[in-house]
């Protein structure tokens, strides 16, 4: 819990740096929660405010021309100030440092967000991509739209979702993949293994350990001598947290880069917080830091940095990790965090339209990963949060509702 804020004490001015969900969630947050003060949100894209998960599907697709949030920042009466880049922040001063000129808080909200992993050697070349902001989707869409023979590097939710999106627009796709199954750094083996399966329905062409040696225009070069050609490249092989500017600010990171915040979300500075995708947390659920790379963590992080805003004290943040995917028509849906479980359970079969694997730790289920079955999600997401014991037996009857498995 913060320390309890008397009014005068109580900041004048928020400023949020970094207007994705997290961002803008915090300025809504904030007159939601009573805040009366300016608040400033300071974006380094050009753009409106906007959502990023349609970017790998509608935009990418065409279907959509942008995904800007449906706030009305005039009406909240929030600052924009949008492509403008921040470069450093002096704690002493509370000032911001940006490209045009320094920018004064009172608190402040760091909710940058992350930025993708840049594939060695690749900066620079034609034709090779990231998908990360709406400017990438507009880059990526006449790729599509003119079929063009694409490379993916790297087969995870990214991966997944562009190659998806890719088949339909009627590319040729050939997916490399350094690990020996998809979503190597997500899930084990045994549950993420038969989604190799999903790429060869599609029609995409999956490379396993298969490691990218370099890229040239038209060619990418693997280490073991083969060529593969390539009208593009989409470089889709992690993101980390958004955080290099902040290097002599006196904030502390983790050795993953992220802000380690509190468990308010407060960061080594009284008043500086941190949501979202440049932030780890620790959670007495699961007894470990965790950083969180999904669009549920933006937009509830910010209600508890608001809370302890506006009034000085907030319960602590410890939620249930969620997240989803849709790819090769497949919905697919986690909750919850299995690192430290002992237990893994199958309903269904991977081979099935559908299923759903459970896992547990010392009886208490702590995280459910469904394909196709949204209800088994719901209902676990659910028991994870109440940290329920599970009949293993129960749970394993996929014909069973997963609630009636509690114990």
């Amino acid at each position: 819990m913060s320390e309890q804020q008397t009014p005068e004490s109580r900041p004048h001015h928020v400023v949020v740096v970094g207007a994705g969900m997290a961002g803008v969630q915090t300025a809504v947050a904030l007159r939601e929660q009573g805040f009366a003060g300016p608040v400033t949100l300071i974006g380094a894209e050009p753009h409106q405010p906007y959502d990023r998960p349609p970017l790998s599907k509608a935009v990418l697709l065409g279907k959509a021309e942008d995904s800007a949030f449906d706030v009305d920042f005039e009406e909240l009466d929030v600052t924009l100030r949008l492509g403008v880049e921040v470069t450093g922040l002096r704690a002493a001063a509370h000032e911001l440092d940006t490209e045009r000129g320094p920018v004064g808080y009172d608190a402040l909200v760091l909710a940058t967000g992350a930025e993708p992993v840049v594939l060695p050697g690749s900066q620079g070349v034609p034709g090779v991509h990231l998908l990360r902001t709406l400017d990438d989707a507009a880059r990526l869409r006449p790729v599509l739209e003119r079929s063009h023979d694409v490379v993916v590097v790297g087969a995870g939710w990214i991966g997944a979702e562009f190659t998806t999106a890719a088949r339909a627009a009627g590319c040729a796709v050939t997916v490399v993949e350094a690990a020996d199954h998809p979503l190597a750094g997500t899930l084990p083996a045994e549950v993420a293994a038969p989604m190799a399966a999903w790429y060869a329905e599609s029609g995409a062409d999956l490379l396993t350990g298969a490691r990218v040696d370099r890229v040239e225009p038209g060619t990418v070069h693997l280490t073991d001598g083969r060529e593969i050609p390539a009208g593009a490249v989409v470089v889709g092989i992690g993101a980390r947290p958004a955080t290099r500017w902040l290097a002599g600010s006196g904030i502390a990171l983790g050795p993953d880069g992220s802000v380690t915040a509190d468990a308010t979300l407060r960061t080594s500075l009284p008043d500086v917080y941190a949501v979202g995708d440049c932030a780890s947390f620790p959670s007495a659920r699961y007894g470990e830091r965790l950083l969180v790379h999904h669009w549920d963590n933006a937009l509830q992080g910010p209600r508890t940095a608001a809370a302890a805003l506006v009034e000085g004290v907030a319960p602590a943040y410890d939620p249930v990790p969620y997240f989803w995917s849709e790819q090769f028509g497949r919905f697919v849906q986690y909750a919850g965090h299995h690192a430290g479980s002992d237990t893994l359970l199958w309903r269904g079969a991977p081979t099935d339209p559908a299923w759903t694997v459970c896992w547990l730790r010392e009886g208490v289920l702590v995280a459910v990963l469904a394909v196709g079955r949204p209800r088994d999600l719901a209902q676990g997401r659910k028991l994870v949060a109440a940290g329920a014991r599970i009949d293993p037996v129960r749970a394993a009857d996929p014909s069973v509702p997963l609630r009636t498995a509690a114990s």
